[in-house]
């Protein structure tokens, strides 16, 4: 796995995915980035259900000010940690070993901007539960995004809380749903 762009551009991760584990796809990690263009630098990022830290490192590389990254899986953690150290990102992260809900309960030096939430495909409530967690609007800055990287077939609301779809991207067995935070 290689980071796209930015500062670390072709440097490869070290860690691979632990076992169990989807990593993203670099042709669907190169179009979320490309859609979601310069809302990325300098903003608040969380990378949940991190695996390997590819999406977190990618927008670290492209401008983020800061990226949590969370994850149940202490190999993926792990992982992640090595990664970023080989890269020598010591600045700017901070890597949670728990599930999404919990570390949402921490402080986390503000709301973020943009939300990359990637659960196991097929868990469905997971995707409900995260959406609104997210959709009752403590988490995310006004006008924050939210990004729901899930099966092509999966069945997303229009709405949840605060929260708008913007659009859905298709791209093979996968798709990325965009929810918008109305400003509040």
């Amino acid at each position: 796995m290689r980071i796209i762009a930015g500062r670390y551009r072709s440097r490869k991760l070290n860690v691979g995915p632990p076992e169990g584990t989807r990593p993203t796809s670099d042709k669907l990690r190169e179009t979320l980035f490309n859609i979601l263009g310069g809302r990325v630098i300098e903003s608040m990022f969380l990378d949940a259900y991190a695996g390997v830290g590819a999406i977190g490192i990618e927008a670290l590389s492209r401008g983020a000010a800061k990226v949590a990254f969370v994850d149940e899986s202490p190999e993926a953690c792990d992982a992640i940690r090595a990664n970023l150290e080989a890269l020598g990102l010591t600045r700017g992260q901070r890597v949670l070993q728990t599930g999404l809900a919990r570390a949402m309960k921490r402080p986390l030096d503000g709301r973020f901007d943009i939300a990359f939430l990637d659960p196991p495909y097929g868990r469905d409530d997971l995707y409900r539960q995260d959406l609104e967690q997210f959709g009752a609007g403590l988490y995310l800055a006004p006008d924050g995004v939210v990004v729901l990287e899930h099966l092509r077939t999966a069945e997303l609301p229009d709405s949840v809380g605060c929260l708008e779809r913007m659009r859905t991207h298709p791209q093979g067995d996968s798709a990325l749903t965009f929810y918008q935070s109305e400003a509040k």
